[in-house]
């Protein structure tokens, strides 16, 4: 694994013991793309890199699996979850779903304060470079705001649970060609139909964003994918050339 140790230490703040912390620790790992999708992950490397035992680092990793983050690797151990098309277009399919809903209650629900709320966000990622981290990070607070303002406990939890999925499918879709310009249009269409508290306008418009990121997403893959192919075909060996085929998996621009 590539990761960085020395910026890992174990410090008591009494919000949790070292399972949670080396739990948190691996998620974000994942979320960050540290961890890629498909890697093996292995108890005594993550026990070297978090400088702490390997029982809650076991533990850590069973609370991953449990949650679907990790799976049982081709001859044992664990691994990062690997999602193919199918499973990414289950993903925006059930997205689509619970985000029009969202946007839908979120019309009918928000007080004044979230509108505001709403409304300054969405003039600060206006304000943002060309960055696609950057808008991804935006991405995710807009959309927690409305989740918020839609006012409904079970549908937060359904999302959140659902959006702990996404660093699995690999970098954010604001990689795509052309991908910030629309998705910024999209959400100025989602935030105008909340303000306006129009349910049926801010559904549609959701539902809109949703299928477009997925053609996004599909376009970020299928291009991830060309280029693994591109890398393996340049490392490897010249028949009978005695040379290794190098160890490890190839850099990660990000995980987005």
């Amino acid at each position: 694994m590539d990761l960085d140790l020395a910026e890992n230490e174990f410090r008591d703040d009494g919000r949790g013991g070292r399972s949670d912390w080396a739990y948190e620790m691996l998620h974000e790992a994942i979320r960050e793309g540290a961890l890629e999708p498909g890697q093996r992950v292995m108890e005594p490397e993550v026990s070297a890199w978090l400088r702490i035992s390997r029982t809650p680092v076991r533990e850590a990793m069973r609370r991953l699996q449990a949650e679907g983050l990790l799976e049982r690797a081709p001859g044992g151990g664990l691994a990062v979850v690997l999602y193919d098309l199918r499973a990414i277009s289950e993903f925006y399919a059930t997205r689509e779903s619970l985000e029009g809903t969202a946007a839908a209650l979120a019309a009918q629900n928000a007080d004044d304060t979230e509108r505001r709320i709403l409304s300054a966000t969405l003039e600060a990622m206006r304000a943002l470079p060309e960055d696609p981290r950057a808008h991804a990070r935006e991405n995710e607070v807009l959309h927690e705001q409305i989740y918020q303002a839609a006012h409904n406990r079970f549908l937060l939890k359904s999302l959140r649970t659902l959006l702990n999925f996404v660093p699995l499918l690999g970098r954010t879709t604001y990689h795509a060609p052309g991908r910030i310009e629309v998705a910024l249009c999209e959400h100025e269409a989602i935030v105008a139909a909340i303000l306006a508290r129009d349910p049926a306008r801010a559904e549609a418009a959701a539902r809109l964003h949703i299928r477009h990121a997925y053609e996004s997403r599909v376009r970020v893959v299928t291009d991830d994918v060309r280029s693994a192919a591109q890398r393996r075909s340049v490392r490897r060996p010249a028949p009978g050339s005695g040379e290794r085929h190098p160890a490890g998996p190839a850099p990660r621009e990000d995980a987005g």
